[in-house]
């Protein structure tokens, strides 16, 4: 049965980042936004202050602590911890969990598919970020032709030797300009599909490995995001992920792919606190300035799209919980990760053009709502980036269909 009280830590830490959310992060929100960056004096604070919240669970899915052996009565709650700090976090700043230091959506495909000796070497240099410089990980698989169609990717890659040499392009990487390395999936031969597909750690500095544009973004504009350029690259065969045996049968890719079942759930709460803030805020506005309960039609209205705001939210955060809960009982949750994916960027989106309209003419305009067009801005890409609203759709009427004896 799923369990969807929280636990006292992470009601803890829940509390603790609402009250950091509320003090600290709302007040600069704007100015990170103008100013395109997240203070790092606030990124090594926030890493100090949050150290006790840290279970080892929490340290696994974030700094590549090594999984230790789990008693099987105490299931894990390290992707369900991740979402609760990731939905509080986001309410704040959708860009301050994007932004946190850590290996990020790189740790995933290398906990999944790496040999013991790359998860020490790439995921062990994290550990160090308390008293060190501070240090990120990316996650590069979208190209200028292919985004959705993970499929078509063209960047390739050919053994030379003891490395293989890379080229090709890689756009809209979160972290991507300063990572210290980044996952990044090429292709033996187009023509194979995904059985062609490889996925290398390529590291900062290697020959033929540059940064391209920083984007300029319409939302998230505090969250680096960066062009990734790769003329024959040449990345050492110790960095091929899994190494080659792993890739002798389509296993080794669809391991890496399979990260998406983590991450979606955490992109998905994110849109759900920044649609619980446009929610909050709409809601604070009609306190504020309407009597609901007085006999007119246009209030009756508001009311209605109060309700189905909240309704919709709710909806999708306990489909995040459900999707988290399974990947924390090592169930497979692909359904569910696109489900609360699909549910969680609709109903946020939806939520942010409904907080605009019930605020009225001046629901846009910065000088006076400035932070709910903020959030108008940043919620765009939520039902864009790990996957589109669409492909969430074809893959759920997939795993549908799938289970169906007959059609």
């Amino acid at each position: 049965m799923i369990e969807f009280a929280l636990s006292k830590k992470q009601h803890e830490l829940k509390e603790a980042l609402q009250s950091l959310g509320r003090h600290v992060i709302r007040p600069m929100s704007l100015d990170m936004d103008r100013n395109k960056e997240v203070p790092e004096s606030f990124l090594r604070n926030f890493m100090m202050m949050s150290r006790g919240f840290r279970s080892d669970d929490i340290a696994e899915f974030s700094e590549g602590t090594p999984r230790k052996e789990r008693d099987p009565s105490k299931p894990s709650e390290a992707n369900r911890t991740a979402v609760i700090a990731a939905e509080e976090l986001a309410w704040a700043d959708a860009a301050i969990p994007l932004s946190m230091p850590g290996p990020g959506l790189g740790a995933p495909p290398v906990r999944a598919t790496g040999t013991p000796e790359q998860k020490k070497r790439f995921l062990g240099m994290f550990r160090d970020m308390d008293t060190g410089p501070l240090k990120w990980g990316a996650y590069g698989l979208t190209e200028p032709g292919a985004g959705s169609d993970v499929a078509g990717i063209r960047t390739s890659c050919r053994k030379d030797g003891a490395h293989w040499v890379l080229n090709g392009r890689k756009c809209y990487i979160t972290n991507g300009g300063r990572a210290v390395w980044t996952v990044i999936f090429a292709t033996v031969d187009p023509s194979l599909g995904r059985a062609g597909h490889r996925a290398f750690v390529v590291e900062k500095g290697t020959p033929g490995f540059e940064v391209g544009k920083i984007e300029d973004k319409m939302g998230l504009r505090a969250n680096e995001t960066a062009e990734l350029v790769l003329e024959d690259c040449r990345v050492p065969e110790e960095n091929l992920l899994g190494g080659e045996e792993a890739y002798r049968s389509k296993e080794g890719f669809m391991t890496a792919m399979k990260t998406f079942d983590n991450t979606r759930p955490l992109v998905a709460a994110m849109a759900v606190g920044i649609g619980r803030a446009a929610y909050e805020y709409a809601r604070d506005f009609v306190k504020q300035n309407y009597v609901l309960g007085r006999p007119i039609p246009r209030y009756a209205a508001i009311a209605e799209k109060l309700a189905k705001i909240g309704r919709r939210l709710e909806a999708a955060r306990l489909l995040v919980h459900r999707a988290t809960y399974l990947a924390d009982m090592n169930i497979p949750n692909a359904k569910e990760a696109s489900m609360s994916k699909a549910a969680a960027g609709q109903a946020a989106t939806l939520a942010c053009i409904d907080a605009i309209e019930i605020c009225g003419a001046h629901g846009t305009l910065q000088a006076e709502h400035a932070l709910l067009e903020k959030w108008f801005r940043d919620i765009k890409v939520y039902d864009i980036f790990e996957g589109t609203g669409n492909i969430q759709r074809v893959v759920i009427s997939k795993r549908i269909v799938s289970n169906l004896k007959s059609f």
